[in-house]
């Protein structure tokens, strides 16, 4: 299981890298607004292959996909830090996080190319240091970026 956040949940990077890197068969997308929105996820599962299920569920109840996906095959996309906060404390939990694209907005700090923290990210970020969660900074696979928070 791969567990990301990116803040365009799926698009073009995620398709061509994460999927083959994960060598995913499921996404878990874990967002309440796409989760009440049946219309953007139509247009979200367009971009998606045929070969692979998607699943859109509420951060609050993370827990409640499928059966017959298969958590090691698995892509699970959050769009922020609070979200994956939120699915981790109603018992989704996970070893590695991956931060992928935070963009930058008015109160963050800028701390590669491809990701800015507010002060709560970063407050966020060290609650999962704090809970033993490895924290792993890339945009795509084959890229490795050094941050400290």
């Amino acid at each position: 299981m791969w567990v990301r956040i990116d803040n365009r949940l799926i698009h073009g990077q995620v398709i061509e890298t994460w999927i083959p890197y994960v060598e995913a068969k499921w996404i878990l997308v874990m967002n309440d607004e796409l989760a009440k929105d049946s219309f953007q996820q139509e247009i979200m599962c367009l971009a998606v292959p045929d070969t692979i299920k998607i699943y859109f569920l509420s951060v609050y109840n993370p827990l409640a996909y499928p059966k017959d996906v298969n958590l090691e095959q698995t892509l699970v996309l959050l769009a922020n830090c609070n979200d994956a906060k939120t699915v981790f404390d109603q018992g989704f939990t996970f070893d590695v996080l991956n931060i992928g694209n935070l963009h930058y907005a008015p109160g963050k700090e800028q701390i590669c190319d491809h990701i800015a923290l507010s002060k709560e990210d970063i407050d966020c970020l060290h609650y999962f240091e704090y809970k033993g969660v490895n924290l792993d900074f890339r945009c795509v696979p084959n890229s490795y970026v050094q941050v400290s928070i």
